[in-house]
């Protein structure tokens, strides 16, 4: 019975000296059975978005940008004593088998899904191997086998009660011969077979998932910082550790922006009342913030900044009023391009929103679905501020001497979008 899900994000296994310590605590928990989520390698994320890119204007030179990406790959198996030629082989067959999927599709979205998904499966294989030569007994296995989706490539969405008959079957089919379970985050199949994501970040919602479908008694998703902060300690010099956190909290922060964990995780342990704990792979001897039920509490100002987020103003080309089949339109228009909306202002005449995320293939296809009966006015570059439990003198000191572009308040949390300090 697998009785703890674990979560190791890119940065936990960046470098041969990180994977070790990994090892140790996978090793410091062996009494337990797990199952293990894994994140694509530090980086490696970003680089395949380059090689989609490439891809799709030259193939043969996405290609090679590819080859850079597994030539890396196996210098860290090289680094670890693994076998280079044997890993070699296991991660170039998901290139073929991906890539092949996608012979001749003008699908841009699915492409991308592809290739992007490639990081997980090269991960989890190295890992897999490394643990395997150091005598644990590990079982790979492929989460898009287990993880049911829709065809939304790019942002898929789950189907839960599938997902989880799946899970339990085949986890439980291999625990007689395996205590270690390692499989992907982020990645799951569509009914076609075709490999889709679960949107950036969405390794911790895969954690969250496999938790709720076998029951656990926790999960834990180890990061390279403390805990949940009250601010980015990257940004912020005077932030302090929250203990403990509700699952309502922690389900607002994420909304919000908080960048510890993503927004869909929290909702299936809360289901089943499972205990998340967000704990530092760096410091073991910190207890790091755990997400439960912990009765009434209050908290700090909590503060978040969003980075490169975009404004865009719409209004009717004939000053006609923004009513709800306008508003219907947009948001499908959103939807269609894969959009993902923070926060909106609606007038008579206009339409205000922030967008994140947004690539400049989804901001062309969303103005050109609107321009014949819409003006848009896109602007770049902006900072989102967020305080939740927000206190005036701490927000007046946050946006001194900045211009504040859009304002929004909502039940003691105020979200701002000002211009970013150059």
């Amino acid at each position: 019975m697998i009785t703890k899900v674990f979560k190791f994000g890119g940065a936990a296994i960046s470098t041969p000296t990180l994977i070790a310590n990994v090892r140790d605590i996978i090793v410091s928990h062996s009494s337990s059975k797990l199952v293990v989520i894994i994140s694509a390698m530090g980086r490696t994320t970003k680089a395949l978005d380059i090689v989609f890119s490439k891809y799709l204007k030259d193939k043969e030179h996405g290609l090679k940008l590819l080859d850079q990406v597994v030539d890396d790959h196996a210098a860290v198996a090289i680094s670890l004593g693994l076998d280079e030629s044997k890993y070699r082989t296991a991660i170039e067959r998901f290139i073929i088998e991906n890539l092949s999927a996608v012979e001749g599709s003008r699908n841009e979205y699915l492409i991308h899904d592809q290739i992007i998904s490639l990081g997980e499966l090269f991960s989890t294989t190295l890992l897999t191997e490394y643990l395997l030569a150091q005598g644990l007994l590990v079982k790979w296995m492929d989460v898009r086998n287990m993880i049911m989706t829709n065809d939304s490539y790019g942002n898929a969405t789950v189907n839960l009660p599938g997902s989880k008959v799946k899970i339990s079957k085949k986890i439980k089919k291999q625990l007689p011969t395996a205590s270690i379970i390692i499989t992907q985050g982020f990645l799951g199949s569509d009914k076609h077979g075709h490999t889709t994501t679960l949107g950036r970040e969405g390794s911790d919602y895969t954690a969250a998932i496999f938790a709720y479908a076998l029951n656990v008694e926790s999960l834990t998703i180890w990061k390279d910082v403390p805990g949940i902060m009250t601010a980015d300690p990257a940004l912020f010099s005077d932030v302090s550790l929250l203990e403990k956190v509700s699952y309502r909290e922690a389900i607002e922060m994420t909304y919000y922006g908080a960048k510890v964990i993503h927004p869909k995780t929290i909702q299936p342990i809360q289901n089943k009342g499972i205990k998340l704990y967000v704990r530092s792979f760096i410091d073991l001897k910190s207890t790091g913030t755990v997400i439960g039920d912990p009765g009434a509490q209050t908290y700090p100002p909590i503060i978040v900044f969003d980075d490169n987020v975009i404004l865009i103003s719409i209004t009717r080309i004939d000053f006609s009023f923004i009513d709800e089949e306008h508003l219907s339109i947009i948001f499908s228009k959103l939807i269609e391009c894969k959009l993902r909306m923070m926060i909106m202002r609606n007038s008579a005449i206009s339409f205000t929103l922030c967008i994140k995320d947004a690539d400049d293939r989804s901001l062309t296809k969303f103005h050109e679905g609107l321009k014949d009966k819409h003006k848009l006015v896109i602007t770049k570059g902006h900072q989102l501020l967020t305080v939740r439990h927000y206190e005036q003198k701490i927000l007046d000191d946050l946006i001194k001497d900045r211009k504040v572009l859009f304002e929004e308040t909502l039940d003691r949390t105020i979200q701002l979008v000002i211009e970013k300090q150059s």
